[in-house]
Formats: C-alpha cells, sequence, structure tokens
C-alpha cells in the first residue's frame, strides 16, 4: 500500500503564509481558488484546505494525519491531539498573535471585573467563558460569526478578538484592558497517525524544514577572507549565531570565515569588517537554518 500523508493546510488568512512557508521549506503547494485540494511537488503527501477553526477536529477524528493551525482554535476545541512544534508566523509578521479584551475607547471598563453581567462577543467563546469563570465574574458570552470589532457598543458591550498589531481594534475605537492568551501556528497530529512510523518520520521531517525556513528569516549568511593575524579584530566585530566557521586557505596566512548575521545589522558590520582589514566580503541568503 503506498504511503501517504493526509495534512490540513489553513485556509483562510493563514493560507498565503503557510504556502509561502512551505515554498521556503522546500514545498511547492498549488492552490486552485475554487478547490479544497491543492496539489504538492511530493508525492507522499496529499494536502486539504480546511478552516483553522476546525483543524483540531478533523485531525482527531483522522480524517487528516496532520494539520497547522493556531494552537488558541485547539485550545477552544478542548481535543486531545498531538502537538509536533510550534511555528511562529503570522497573517502579517513573525510573531505570536494575542486574544485581547477590548472595550470601546470611551467607555468606563477598565478591568474584566467591570463587565460583570455584560455581553461579551467573540469567536473563542469556551476559552472567553473559562477566562471569566476563573476570575468569578459572571458574563453573557455570544458566538461572533465576524466583523466582531463593530459590535461594541450597540451590540456587545466588550469583545475578544485576535490582533497582531491591534491597529484594526484602534480603527474601529476599541481599548484593550487585557490579553486573554496568546497563539502561534502549530503543526499537530493524530495521536494515532503519530504512533506510525512512516508517518511520524514525514511529520517530523516536515516539522524540521518549516522550523528551518522560519528560523532563516530575517538573516543572512557573510563569507569573507582575512589575514590570520587580523583575525581575532573581525570575529570581536561579528555577533554570530554559534562560533564562526573558519577555514584554512591555500595561502597558510589566510582564513576564510563564514557565519550567520541578522540582515538588519548588516550595513553597520560591513563597514567595520572592511576596516578591520577583512576581504572579498560575500553576502547571501539563506532559505532554512536547522540547529
Amino acid at each position: 500500500m503506498e504511503n501517504k500523508l493526509r495534512l490540513g493546510i489553513p485556509k483562510g488568512s493563514l493560507q498565503d503564509a503557510t504556502i509561502a512557508l512551505f515554498q521556503r521549506a522546500g514545498w511547492n503547494i498549488y492552490a486552485n481558488g475554487r478547490s479544497y485540494f491543492p496539489s504538492i511537488d511530493d508525492p507522499e503527501i496529499e494536502c486539504m484546505l480546511i478552516r483553522a477553526q476546525e483543524m483540531a477536529r478533523y485531525v482527531d477524528h483522522g480524517a487528516l494525519d496532520a494539520g497547522l493551525t493556531g494552537i488558541d482554535w485547539v485550545v477552544e476545541s478542548g481535543l486531545k491531539v498531538q502537538s509536533v512544534t510550534s511555528l511562529t508566523y503570522a497573517k502579517q509578521s513573525r510573531r505570536k498573535v494575542r486574544w485581547v479584551l477590548a472595550v470601546p475607547e470611551d467607555s468606563p471598563y477598565m478591568k474584566a471585573e467591570d463587565l460583570a453581567d455584560k455581553i461579551i462577543a467573540t469567536e473563542l467563546v469556551e476559552v472567553t467563558r473559562k477566562y471569566f469563570a476563573d476570575k468569578g465574574v459572571a458574563v453573557k458570552v455570544e458566538f461572533s460569526w465576524g466583523a466582531t470589532e463593530v459590535k461594541p457598543p450597540t451590540l456587545a458591550d466588550a469583545i475578544v478578538e485576535v490582533t497582531e498589531t491591534g491597529s484594526s481594534l484602534k480603527a474601529n475605537r476599541l481599548r484593550i484592558i487585557d490579553t486573554i492568551m496568546e497563539s502561534e501556528t502549530h503543526l499537530i497530529a493524530n495521536p494515532a497517525a503519530f504512533m506510525d512510523e512512516w508517518k511520524r518520520k514525514k511529520i517530523e521531517s516536515l516539522a524540521l524544514m518549516l522550523n528551518g525556513a522560519i528560523a532563516a528569516q530575517g538573516q543572512v549568511g557573510l563569507m569573507l577572507n582575512v589575514e590570520k593575524q587580523n583575525l581575532d579584530k573581525v570575529l570581536a566585530i561579528l555577533p554570530a549565531l554559534n562560533s564562526p566557521t573558519i577555514s584554512t586557505l591555500s595561502n597558510s596566512d589566510w582564513v576564510a570565515v563564514n557565519t550567520i548575521l541578522e540582515e538588519g545589522s548588516v550595513r553597520e558590520v560591513v563597514p567595520q569588517l572592511k576596516a578591520a582589514k577583512a576581504t572579498g566580503i560575500v553576502e547571501f541568503p539563506l532559505n532554512k537554518v536547522v540547529l
């Protein structure tokens, strides 16, 4: 029987960022606008587009062997799926998102306790109920189908909404009064599928390469040559990921130095390296950094 890994790709706001991440990791996913079954250039993987909110359910049921979704939706579902690895990327950035409690900016509410007996609109219903229950605050939590930011103050007194930057909340004149939880994308697996030796290795390979692609973002490689007598000055300048790799050249008085550094620091570092008598300085892009 042919081995296949059934993989869920999040449809919606995370879709483009996920496909781009897979491309950097070495897999090309081709999503047709009308199909929920995108093709991938790996005969061992079958992809299906699933809403992130539903991913845990289908992975738990075994309809999918693995999938990518926010840990927020896993917690919301209450299902016991295997979290293989976290993958810190979002729609707009490479950082965690936050679910926040927000109120109209001109409202008197300053903390969760001020919202006793009020209406809270959110997609994250179970997590929000637990948050208020843990504080001993009785509220009415209503499910929101979307456009949650426009509901206060007419349709709700407050909302619990996800945000990367807070700009959408500010644009709708909302003020954050607390953070309910932070979330990031996770690669999750069906526990039974993860016990299968072939599927486990395939899922772990995906995790390794996806994390490598994330680690490479914002990083570049730098290689240069320098005389041994100037090596200590050059090494003092380099902010290395680990110790730089130093190789002897055919001219025994010279060495080659290879390292990784933040892309934003290159403009400061290269002139300093040149002043320290480094030569042949080459900057190159990185697709993956596997630690």
